[in-house]
């Protein structure tokens, strides 16, 4: 069993940042987690993952045992403090592994930080342009969410996991990721209740949707937001990782990353698995991961 510690470390912006340490070897993973998630949900990855490598999963602000101080307004707010968690604990460079949200947190840090990244991993990632929030027109066509407030008021979406985080609803949530994420595998009984439970510490589920919706780093209108065209500047080498049966981040989103990133990125299809590769066959994830990461 690998000696996984949970640990926290105060942050020079007064948020106090938990993380999960697994000491290895020289080289350093960070392991960045998504939206309803923590850095509880690498658990099976952090046991698992090759002893080479030294590991840090972090939660991010409003997320685990993670404080929610002042809240986050962008994905850069979420990757700033990755910068000053890395500054906290001693870290100069490190390889970044970004699941979902954690994918966007991932890549504007190698935008504002490139000097600080040695390979990046974007694993079911939201997209280049960000992760879209849609209602209907007064037509009755779809168009996207402008507004924060209109994201907190769909009864779509936001709603009804307000709700169940409001009333510790774990069997509506156990329903809601069995239709969405464990659609292949599920954890076990033990693990799922854990993972329940950690889902109803978030605290930032609305603010997390808005910086999502107007994430936008590609050369093009989101529909939203325009395009910051910073994405042609991640230089660090990147691995993008898509589950077939991901109905999640769609197949589109996918290539988006992969035509906004360039020839900068290379593409792993990921068999059988959905938008929780972890759980639907971490041996598969574990032998990409680690192949890229070794690469010379």
């Amino acid at each position: 069993m690998a000696d996984i510690q949970l640990k926290t470390v105060v942050l020079d912006n007064g948020e106090t940042i938990g993380y999960r340490e697994r000491l290895g070897g020289d080289e350093v993973l960070i392991l960045i987690h998504g939206n309803m998630t923590s850095s509880k949900h690498w658990d099976v990855l952090l046991e698992a993952f090759d002893p080479f490598y030294t590991l840090y999963a972090l939660d991010l602000r409003g997320f685990g045992i993670s404080t929610y101080h002042t809240p986050i307004d962008s994905i850069k707010d979420f990757s700033d403090d990755v910068k000053v968690f890395m500054d906290a604990i001693g870290l100069e460079k490190a390889s970044l592994l970004g699941w979902s949200t954690g994918g966007a947190v991932s890549m504007q840090f190698a935008i504002d930080y490139p000097e600080r990244v040695k390979r990046l991993i974007l694993l079911a990632s939201a997209s280049t342009r960000g992760y879209p929030f849609y209602q209907m027109g007064p037509n009755g066509e779809k168009c996207r969410i402008a507004k924060k407030a209109d994201i907190a008021v769909d009864p779509g979406k936001t709603l009804p996991i307000l709700s169940a985080y409001r009333t510790k609803n774990k069997a509506f949530l156990k329903e809601l990721w069995n239709s969405l994420i464990y659609t292949n595998e599920q954890p076990s009984t033990e693990k799922y209740e854990e993972y329940l439970e950690d889902m109803l510490t978030q605290q930032n589920l609305v603010d997390v949707y808005h910086a999502l919706n107007t994430f936008n780093i590609s050369t093009v209108h989101n529909g939203v937001k325009e395009g910051t065209g910073k994405a042609k500047d991640i230089k660090a080498p990147t691995l993008v990782l898509w589950g077939e049966n991901d109905l999640v981040v769609t197949e589109q989103m996918t290539n988006e990353i992969l035509e906004d990133l360039g020839e900068n990125a290379e593409f792993e299809l990921l068999i059988e698995c959905g938008h929780s590769p972890l759980i639907d066959n971490l041996e598969q994830l574990l032998e990409k991961i680690t192949r890229f990461l070794h690469k010379v």
